[in-house]
Parts: structure tokens; C-alpha cells; sequence
């Protein structure tokens, strides 16, 4: 006879060996699925895959601003590697240079929530991040607390003239572009992913207007500035904007596929020298410190911070990727150094009255950097700065 424990191992055996070969059975033929409808790709050719769709999704992408916006296309190119960067970008220029119709024609062209919010000298906190009432519930007849979500409940934000809005205001909106959060009370509200915040502010209008500090000027990855239009572009702008209505702009690209290549652009190679390099361009900005060029001691009264570091960084992997390059070299970091490091570093009165801009003082630190990994290592002032 089979004893009761001698029966129950058996049950026990069969039972396992029943779901070896059912799991088994299971990993055949999700080998099969994957195998016959998504083959196995190796690491090269996922990269190569990836940047094969980000070239797409900037071609379609161009290709629908350019029905309603002419020219401009550096300005375009640098809110590209803002958005896949996952930063955030503020917009400078005079009036009347397509700045707020630029954001919202790039914002149509990702199946997003998108929302525009117009600053004001007498917009309040409550305005742009949402209020709290108090309504009647209909089935029990008592009253509750219900939270109305503001403009800030968006993918996409147009911030339009900024600096026309009170500190206080400026300040909700930190923390949100920040910790992509918002605090209403004593409850925090998590915003929507992908986010960003794409700012306009108007540099001649002073009165009335309340001037971005150093500090919250920090969030913004870049600072882009919008020039005045070519001959023939304005032409064209002349041409088209006096005829009939323009055509529509249709999406391109969904909040999953933006977080699926922001990952990507995250994943980008970045060599040492790069990195090194990076580094060398901000800590010669800051005041004070050994190996600093004499121009910089003569110029600048405030330098830029670790956030620069990392924003060069970033822009330079997303600059490689929109280009068709699975490593960032230094010319990336070239391309993003006045994006990155204008509204960080402050220049001086002294020099400010000779009319010296943050730009110029960018160009003269790129041409006094050295790109080669032995250059650098070696200059004696670098060996300084690098030490400190």
C-alpha cells in the first residue's frame, strides 16, 4: 500500500512537472511570436532602428511647421532638442516675430493636450494651477471640496510673456517645469508626462513687467534667442500671411512615442573627453576659482552652476540623435553652449557699459578651449581648474 505522504509527493511531482510543460509551452510560443512578427534585434541595430524613427519624427515634424512658419529653422532645430531632451525652453525676441504661433504650431503637431496661458501683471497662482470650491452633492445633499485643475493640467505649455506676471505667480510655475507638480493647500497634484514649458518673453517692454530671476531662469534648459527674419523669408511671410487662409497642421507623434525616444536620446554614448570638455566651458565661467581665463575675472559677476553641466550634456546627446549620430561629440557641445549658458552667467556693469553680451563672452571661452582629450589634460591652466 502507498502511504498518504508517499501519495501526496506524487501529486506534488505531477503538478510541477504539469506546469514545467505548460510554462514551457508558453515560452515556445512567445519565441515564435516574437521571432515571426518582432525578430530579435540586436543592441546596433535597435540604436540604428531608433534613430531611423527620431529622423522621421523630425522630418514630419519639420515638414508641418513649415506650412505655417518660414525660415527660422535654428531656432526650430534647438526647441526640438529642448522637447526630446525633456527640458523646457524660453523664447526671446522683439514683437511680431511668430514666437507665440511658432510653440503653438510645434504643439499641434504631437497628439498632445496643449494649453496656452497668457501672463498678465494680475494673473494669480490659483489662475494657472487650478482652485479648490465647494459644491453640493446631489445624491446625499451635503457639500463637498472638489479640485478644478488649471491650464497648467496640459503636455504642452505656451507661457506667453512671462515676465508680465507678478514673482509670486512665476514661482508656482517653477514648481511645476521643476518637480512637475503643483501644491494646492496641503495636496499635491501630479501633472501629466510628457511636460514641458515653452515660455516667450518680450526683452523692449519694461514697464510692467517683472524680469525672470537668475534663479528661475536656471530651469529653462535653453534660452533661445529670435532674430529678425532674412529678406527672403520675410518676403515670403509678406506672400503668405496677405493670401488666403493657411493650411492645417496635422500630429505627427504621440505622448508615448516622445517618451519612447526621450529614453532613447538619454541612452546616447558620451565619451569622457565630452564630458571633460563640458565641464572645462562652465568652470571657466565662474568667478573667482584657479585657472579662470582674465577675461572671464574682468567680465562676468556670476558664473553658471552644475545644471549647465548637465544641460550641455543632454542637448549635445539630443543635437547627435536629431542628426543621425549614436555618439555626441564636442561640436554638439559647441551647438548648445549659447542656448545653455546665456541666462546663466551675468555680465558685469563695467563690461555691460562697454558692450560686452553673455554671447560674446561664450564665443571668446569656445575659441580658448581646447576640443582634443590631450590638450586639455595637459595646459596647465586647465590641470588648475580641473584641481579645483
Amino acid at each position: 500500500m502507498t502511504s498518504g505522504r508517499e501519495l501526496g509527493a506524487r501529486r506534488g511531482a505531477s503538478v510541477l512537472q504539469y506546469f514545467r510543460c505548460a510554462g514551457t509551452a508558453v515560452a515556445n510560443a512567445f519565441a515564435f511570436t516574437s521571432s515571426s512578427v518582432y525578430p530579435l534585434m540586436s543592441v546596433a541595430e535597435q540604436a540604428q532602428a531608433d534613430l531611423e524613427r527620431l529622423q522621421r519624427a523630425r522630418s514630419q515634424i519639420q515638414s508641418q511647421l513649415s506650412k505655417i512658419i518660414v525660415g527660422q529653422q535654428e531656432v526650430i532645430e534647438q526647441l526640438l532638442i529642448s522637447i526630446f531632451a525633456r527640458g523646457h525652453c524660453l523664447l526671446e525676441g522683439v514683437p511680431g516675430l511668430a514666437k507665440t504661433l511658432m510653440i503653438s504650431s510645434l504643439a499641434k503637431t504631437m497628439n498632445l493636450s496643449f494649453s496656452r496661458i497668457q501672463f498678465t501683471p494680475d494673473l494669480m497662482p490659483a489662475d494657472i494651477t487650478g482652485t479648490e470650491i465647494i459644491e453640493e452633492n446631489r445624491s446625499t445633499g451635503g457639500r463637498e471640496r472638489r479640485f478644478l485643475e488649471g491650464p497648467l493640467f496640459a503636455n504642452v505649455i505656451l507661457a506667453d510673456e512671462i515676465n508680465r506676471t507678478p514673482p509670486k505667480t512665476q514661482a508656482a510655475l517653477l514648481e511645476a517645469m521643476q518637480e512637475q507638480q503643483i501644491t494646492v493647500g496641503r495636496v499635491r497634484h501630479a501633472l501629466q508626462n510628457p511636460f514641458f514649458v515653452l515660455a516667450t518673453q518680450n526683452p523692449i517692454e519694461q514697464e510692467g513687467t517683472y524680469p525672470l530671476p537668475e534663479a528661475q531662469q536656471d530651469r529653462f534648459m535653453f534660452k533661445v534667442w529670435v532674430s529678425y527674419p532674412s529678406f527672403e523669408d520675410e518676403f515670403e511671410v509678406a506672400r503668405r500671411t496677405t493670401g488666403r487662409s493657411p493650411l492645417e497642421i496635422e500630429p505627427v507623434l504621440s505622448g508615448a512615442e516622445i517618451l519612447s525616444l526621450q529614453d532613447f536620446i538619454r541612452g546616447i554614448e558620451v565619451s569622457e573627453n565630452v564630458v571633460r570638455y563640458a565641464l572645462a566651458i562652465v568652470r571657466q565661467t565662474r568667478v573667482g576659482q584657479k585657472g579662470i581665463p582674465e577675461f572671464v575675472q574682468e567680465q562676468l559677476a556670476w558664473g553658471a552652476g552644475p545644471r549647465a553641466v548637465q544641460f550641455l550634456i543632454l542637448g549635445a546627446k539630443a543635437k547627435a540623435a536629431l542628426s543621425g549620430r549614436a555618439q555626441a561629440d564636442t561640436s554638439d557641445i559647441q551647438f548648445c553652449a549659447k542656448p545653455v549658458l546665456r541666462h546663466r552667467i551675468v555680465v558685469n556693469f563695467a563690461a555691460e557699459s562697454d558692450g560686452v553680451t553673455s554671447d560674446k563672452v561664450i564665443d571668446e571661452l569656445l575659441k580658448q578651449t581646447p576640443t582634443a582629450q590631450d590638450e586639455l589634460l595637459s595646459d596647465d591652466r586647465f590641470k588648475k581648474l580641473f584641481a579645483s
